[in-house]
């Protein structure tokens, strides 16, 4: 049997749903179009030590926002697909691009429409706000619900299962590297 910590140590791309995972789900709109979002700081840093351990950050989301695509540029994500209501033609172009396999690839999201990639990727994953219905699909639930530091917990998991958090912490926060 295969367990969490090693399907963890094999991933080489993270791949998230932004709403209900980055986020809190909740879509602010206004007359003028969508006012914003909230993004946990704990999760960009997540994502940008997922970045300096060489490990590739992807957002796959249904919706499309300005407000993402500004974040995603903040935390230097360059592999964004928006407006993707059937997520699997951009997962597979991804692999593509990537060269990467289902097995190297961890997936966070927390709905339905999550499910043809949970079903895939080698590290299925969900906040624990997520739709109960993922359950029977998920290796893994995070204890932190959706743009609550859900992500945070997954990247920790990820660096940990492949030995490289402590020094990660070390280098970059102790030693300033």
């Amino acid at each position: 049997m295969t367990t969490v910590e090693s399907r963890a140590a094999r991933v080489r791309m993270l791949v998230l749903d932004v709403d209900g995972v980055l986020t809190d789900g909740a879509v602010n709109i206004a007359a003028t179009g969508e006012l914003y979002k909230h993004f946990n700081v704990r999760d960009g840093l997540g994502i940008k030590m997922l970045q300096k351990a060489g490990i590739e950050v992807a957002i796959i989301t249904g919706r499309t926002s300005q407000i993402v695509a500004e974040r995603m540029r903040e935390l230097g994500v360059t592999r964004v697909a928006q407006g993707q209501r059937f997520k699997t033609t951009a997962y597979e172009t991804l692999l593509k691009e990537t060269g990467l396999t289902d097995a190297e690839v961890a997936y966070m999201g927390d709905d339905v429409p999550d499910l043809p990639l949970l079903m895939r990727v080698g590290l299925a994953t969900t906040p624990a706000d997520g739709n109960p219905a993922l359950l029977n699909y998920t290796h893994w639930q995070s204890r932190k619900a959706g743009g609550a530091g859900a992500v945070r917990e997954l990247t920790e998991l990820i660096l940990t299962s492949q030995g490289v958090w402590d020094k990660l912490v070390h280098d970059t926060y102790v030693l300033g590297k």
